[in-house]
């Protein structure tokens, strides 16, 4: 009588019954993946603006401090962009023709802002207030990166929960003197675990609480 299945059947079966039971974690495995990949956290990707504003040129090379265009960063919860007449300021007298320019000079003309397209963004449930953030010694570059370097700004952090419950429950790594939050070029110093212990203690910073859903989520 001819048989039916080879020598090999049996370790075929097992191979896919445990093929099934891996599924599905290997399904939620591959949603976690996907979720905190940049296809979806948008990390990396450069946004195209109405103008080509060079955060490397303006930052890096001119040095121009970061208020100066973020005027609310340090009073209000949004940073806020420039109004039209802030670029102005400086291109009514240099570069005033250039073409790249041209939706600057229109938008003062106008009287209609510039629609400047939003780089990092959060869910419209997360609470975020950048002036809380600079008090507390977090700075610029912590979430934005190193922005003196980008010719056209990208998103340089995930911004997902976790990334912002790693720091929420251990703040110490990213804080600074307060001198220092604007300062593009601040590296963390060999001492930063000491040093940041001790900001977290002079700047009232107690994580009993930070992590609470009310703080990001009203």
């Amino acid at each position: 009588m001819a048989q039916i299945f080879g020598p090999g059947a049996d370790t075929v079966a097992r191979g896919v019954l445990a093929g099934i039971a891996a599924a599905p974690f290997a399904f939620v495995a591959f949603c976690y993946a996907l979720a905190s990949s940049p296809h979806v956290t948008d990390e990396g990707v450069t946004v195209t603006q109405p103008v080509p504003f060079s955060h490397e040129h303006h930052v890096g090379g001119l040095g121009i401090d970061c208020r100066f265009c973020h005027n609310g960063v340090e009073t209000s919860p949004v940073a806020a962009v420039p109004p039209t007449e802030t670029c102005m300021n400086c291109h009514s007298q240099i570069w005033t023709h250039a073409a790249m320019l041209e939706p600057v000079r229109q938008s003062l003309a106008s009287g209609d802002p510039i629609h400047w397209r939003q780089v990092n963004r959060l869910p419209d449930y997360v609470y975020f207030d950048h002036s809380v953030h600079i008090a507390k010694g977090v700075g610029c570059t912590t979430c934005h990166g190193e922005v003196e370097r980008m010719p056209l700004m990208r998103q340089s952090a995930p911004l997902t929960m976790q990334w912002c419950l790693d720091c929420h429950r251990n703040p110490a790594p990213n804080l600074r003197d307060l001198g220092e939050v604007f300062a593009t070029d601040w590296r963390a110093p060999a001492d930063q675990d000491e040093r940041g212990k001790r900001l977290m203690v002079e700047y009232h910073i107690h994580v009993d609480n930070l992590t609470d859903c009310s703080v990001c989520h009203r």
